[in-house]
């Protein structure tokens, strides 16, 4: 056995003479134990075996305690999920049911009758004119004459203001007719003669009225 005795550095574990003031692997500085401070124990040295065993017994502290958590997490799940079989299974043994809701029946909604449709109104009468001059009888064109325009007015006048109204001519080859867009005028040109004369007929929503040109030369 060696006189003088030996001590670890504390850096790096290496044992070495206690007449040395430095580590001869490392070269950090031997700090001298003052009368107060205790020595380090071998078990925090690095590098000693009783380092090694306080290490690894650590290591198995953690893996115990993390286990034993794991267990009372699951115990405490089977706990809580039993209680819930448990009131699903039993919970409502001694009690009264509860009744359904009373269900309300949505309000009912009248559909508003549907109004009576509009008669058509009817036209009383057909009216035709020259030039503001009503003519109420047949009448009568020479060859050569000027065209002559007619306007017709369905009565009542007041239900019929966009009155459309049809021109008719028995022989369009010797009364040429031209009719305006909005059908109220009707242009006369004479083209040929014919004893008896044509007939000429302005018609709106059923009702007509025929007047005879005579066209003579």
């Amino acid at each position: 056995m060696s006189v003088i005795p030996e001590v670890k550095c504390r850096r790096c574990g290496e044992s070495f003479s206690a007449l040395r003031s430095r580590c001869p692997n490392c070269g950090t500085r031997r700090v001298t134990q003052s009368a107060r401070t205790p020595g380090a124990t071998p078990s925090t040295v690095k590098g000693t075996a009783a380092y090694e065993r306080a290490e690894t017994n650590t290591k198995w502290q953690m893996i115990f305690g993390l286990i034993l958590v794991v267990a009372v997490i699951l115990a405490v799940i089977v706990m809580v999920s039993t209680s819930l079989n448990g009131l699903d299974n039993g919970g409502s043994v001694g009690r009264a049911s509860t009744p359904p809701p009373a269900t309300v029946a949505p309000p009912t909604i009248d559909t508003p009758p549907t109004p009576p449709p509009t008669p058509t109104p009817t036209v009383e009468s057909i009216k035709i004119f020259n030039f503001n001059n009503e003519i109420t009888s047949d009448f009568t064109m020479h060859m050569g004459d000027a065209p002559v325009t007619l306007q017709a007015t369905a009565y009542p006048v007041e239900q019929f203001t966009d009155a459309r109204f049809t021109w008719t001519c028995s022989d369009e080859s010797l009364l040429k007719l031209t009719v305006s867009e909005d059908t109220k005028e009707c242009k006369c040109e004479i083209l040929g003669t014919r004893n008896g004369g044509v007939s000429l007929t302005a018609a709106c929503n059923g009702t007509e009225l025929k007047l005879i040109v005579y066209l003579v030369n």
